[in-house]
Order: structure tokens, then C-alpha cells, then sequence
């Protein structure tokens, strides 16, 4: 299994709850696999209760920043904070959820039996039953799968699967949620709809959410934008920030901007040292 289900509405955990501070902290964030630095020294800040996209093409290192916020990835070094702790400190399991490229869920299972078994694990015992039984009815609701709950996740549809990895997630209601990609391959409606959730979770129940993707017009859903490249962030600001900053009408242009802009920043360093 390849995700890491988590919840935070019954946290013991003081810790991190300050709105002044952001949600996650990087400097200096530089990831090695092998002989290929995957991750340059990013330096940037996730701000509390609002949604930033992560975007950038194919390859350019997303996965693995997501997978070093959530704590499952190695060889990490620099500074990276989360909730006012260090990355994949054990008390961020139950505060953190993230939600992975591919659907992780049980195929002999049906999509209530499926969340039944992880909000076990995440809130068990018999005086939990409740609670329980409310936090599997939310979350079915809350990505839209209510006339399947009953369906065996082996027979849905690959985007359906994905929306059952995302329920699960949303279990207990996470103060951060870190989702790789959640629209891929769904249809514009079904995008529009968990868009919309997500701006009500960040604004009804405070939550945090990182989303990446690598189609740029999502990135005019977000309230602030990381914009990365080869390993890079190229940007840190919101949408209206950098079309402005680049005189660009879109995102996608204010980013082809940036990329066409670093490309001559470092063709002059090289010129440079080549003196």
C-alpha cells in the first residue's frame, strides 16, 4: 500500500497550531537519488487554511517534495517543517493526510468496507463505532460516491478508485491534506466538483492543502502557487502575483515566462565563468 491515511480532529497535539505560522517551511530542501539531485535547495513556505498548487511538467520533482512533506522519502536534507514539526515526525500521522498518483485501496473490498477498515485503524475501539459510521458517511459524500458505497472498488472506474484514496484520506479531517495529481484522468465535471471541495474544506473546516499538477489551468483554482522546474521552484506567489509580475494573461504564460527567463539567467552565469 502506498499511502499514508491520516486525521486530525481528535489530535492530542498542541504543537504547530499557530495561524501566523505557515503550514509547511522549507530552506534549503535538497533530495539525491543515486547521482542525480532531484531536488536543488528549495527554499519556500505553505500558507495555513488555503490551497497551493504545486505545478510543473512531468519529472520535475513533485512527487518526491510531496513525499518529503509526508515523510516517506529518503535522503533528504535541509530544513523541512510541518505543523510546527520536522517532516515525518510521529506525531504528524495523525494530522497529515496524503493521497498518492495511484489508487490505494483494497479491489476485494467494497468503497464502505474499504473506509470502514482505515477509520478502524485510525480511530479504533468499540466506543468509536459512531464516530466512525458519521466519518464514513461524510467522506463517501464528500467525493461523491454515495450510490456506490455498496461496490466493490475492483469494479470501479479508474477516476472512481481515485476518489476512494481521496475518502480515505479525508478521513477524521486532516489539518493538512497533500494530494499528488487527485484530477487526473477525470472527466471536467467530476474536476469542477472536488475543486469545489476542496476550496470548502480549506474554508469551512480550515484545513491546509497542497495540491500538485501539471495542467496549468488548475493553477487558476489556487490561492498560491510553487512553480517548479528540473528540480527548481521557479516561483512562490500567488496567481495575480505573477501574471502581473510577467505581464501574462495566464499562468501557463506567466510560467513560460520564468522558464524562458531562467533559461538566460543561466546562460549568463555560464557565460560568465566560461571568461
Amino acid at each position: 500500500m502506498n499511502y499514508m491515511p491520516e486525521h486530525s480532529s481528535r489530535s492530542p497535539e498542541g504543537h504547530g497550531h499557530d495561524p501566523a505560522r505557515p503550514a509547511v517551511r522549507a530552506e534549503d530542501l535538497t533530495v539525491v537519488r543515486g547521482t542525480r539531485t532531484v531536488l536543488r535547495g528549495l527554499g519556500f513556505t505553505v500558507p495555513r487554511g488555503r490551497i497551493t498548487g504545486l505545478l510543473g511538467p512531468s519529472g520535475c520533482g513533485k512527487s518526491t517534495l510531496m513525499r518529503s512533506i509526508v515523510g516517506t522519502q529518503s535522503k533528504v536534507t535541509g530544513t523541512l517543517d510541518v505543523l510546527g514539526r520536522p517532516a515525518g515526525h510521529p506525531a504528524l500521522r495523525t494530522r497529515v493526510g496524503y493521497v498518492t498518483q495511484a489508487p490505494s485501496v483494497y479491489d476485494d473490498l467494497t468503497v464502505r468496507q474499504n473506509l470502514d477498515y482505515f477509520a478502524g485503524i485510525l480511530d479504533p475501539g468499540r466506543a468509536a463505532a459512531d464516530r466512525r459510521r458519521a466519518d464514513v458517511t461524510r467522506v463517501v459524500a464528500d467525493v461523491d460516491l454515495t450510490t456506490h458505497a455498496d461496490a466493490l472498488a475492483g469494479n470501479l472506474s479508474g477516476g472512481q478508485r481515485s476518489r476512494v484514496s481521496l475518502a480515505v484520506a479525508l478521513l477524521g479531517a486532516p489539518e493538512l491534506l497533500v494530494l499528488d495529481e487527485p484530477t487526473v484522468g477525470l472527466d471536467p465535471v467530476l474536476r469542477r466538483d472536488l475543486w469545489a471541495l476542496f476550496h470548502s474544506i480549506a474554508a469551512d473546516r480550515g484545513a491546509t492543502i497542497l495540491v500538485s499538477s501539471h495542467v496549468m489551468d488548475e493553477a487558476e483554482r489556487c490561492h498560491r502557487l510553487l512553480l517548479m522546474r528540473e528540480g527548481e521552484v521557479l516561483a512562490d506567489d500567488t496567481p495575480d502575483a505573477l501574471r502581473t509580475r510577467t505581464g501574462s494573461e495566464t499562468v501557463e504564460e506567466a510560467f513560460l515566462h520564468l522558464v524562458d527567463e531562467a533559461k538566460t539567467d543561466a546562460a549568463a552565469r555560464t557565460k560568465e565563468t566560461t571568461r
